[in-house]
């Protein structure tokens, strides 16, 4: 039996479509789209609608635009980017997005990062995303801070490190040397639990907030990152003896409490490689 909801999810790659074949299995209409061609056969083997669109800072670029946003809720899977010279483009971005969005009445999830947190040397919370120190947490809070607005009051998920999966922690580190901030905890989430958590939110129609969402234990990155090479057969990563350690735990307190979330995966040395 047929979902009467659609979904458009704007970014279908590693995470989006990894989304939207779980939604298509519970019967919803999904759109999904893609800056590259040559994916859009791919997405549509997997029952995906397909659409070429790219967000650029003078809006959104694409055919048939407007069918895209005939949707229920609107999943917003793109990144700034790595690149600071243009990444400063991705809020002037959003604001497109803002101002078509404004004048609908669309469900819309934005996936952010914990790199909206400075290194407090603390456990954060949703209130502590002030004056990130690196670039693309600066341009996701202000994407955040524009989405958040009405009348379009997103929902913004904080996701900690991607993993699970072929994106497998043992490769981001191994034969490394001199790593630095060996003793700082890590926050990470899989994948499967990022789905879930954004198939809760589409489905109980929520708006208007922020999660954080990261595995509840958080070892340190020299042990957690050494454990995974070791368990993959690769050679470990070598961390330095500094001293001054930079750190954040990212608290998912609030995840877990408003939605009643249980992770599936709450310990990094528990991931299957």
């Amino acid at each position: 039996m047929k979902n009467n909801k659609t979904v458009s999810i704007l970014g279908c790659g590693w995470l989006g479509k990894a989304l939207a074949e779980t939604l298509i299995k519970k019967n919803y209409t999904v759109k999904g789209s893609s800056t590259q061609t040559e994916k859009l056969n791919s997405l549509q083997e997997a029952g995906i609608i397909p659409y070429q669109l790219k967000l650029t800072s003078e809006g959104l670029t694409g055919n048939n635009k407007d069918d895209f946003f005939q949707c229920d809720s609107l999943v917003i899977s793109i990144t700034p980017g790595r690149d600071e010279k243009t990444n400063h483009e991705f809020p002037e971005g959003i604001k497109h997005l803002y101002s078509v969005l404004s004048k609908k009445n669309i469900q819309t999830i934005f996936i952010s990062s914990t790199s909206v947190y400075p290194d407090l040397n603390k456990e954060v919370n949703e209130e502590d995303a002030v004056n990130p120190e690196k670039n693309s947490g600066k341009v996701l809070l202000e994407a955040e801070n524009i989405l958040l607005q009405n009348p379009v009051n997103a929902t913004c998920i904080r996701f900690g490190g991607l993993i699970g999966y072929d994106r497998m922690p043992a490769k981001f580190l191994a034969g490394k040397t001199n790593l630095k901030n060996g003793n700082a905890p890590v926050n990470l989430i899989h994948r499967d639990d990022c789905v879930s958590i954004l198939e809760l939110i589409i489905e109980n129609g929520i708006k208007g907030e922020i999660f954080n969402a990261c595995m509840e234990q958080h070892p340190l990155r020299k042990d957690f990152y050494t454990s995974a090479a070791k368990k993959a057969g690769l050679p470990v990563p070598q961390f330095s003896d500094d001293i001054d350690t930079k750190f954040k735990i990212v608290n998912s307190d609030k995840l877990k409490r408003m939605l009643h979330y249980q992770f599936k995966f709450n310990n990094p040395f528990e991931i299957p490689e």
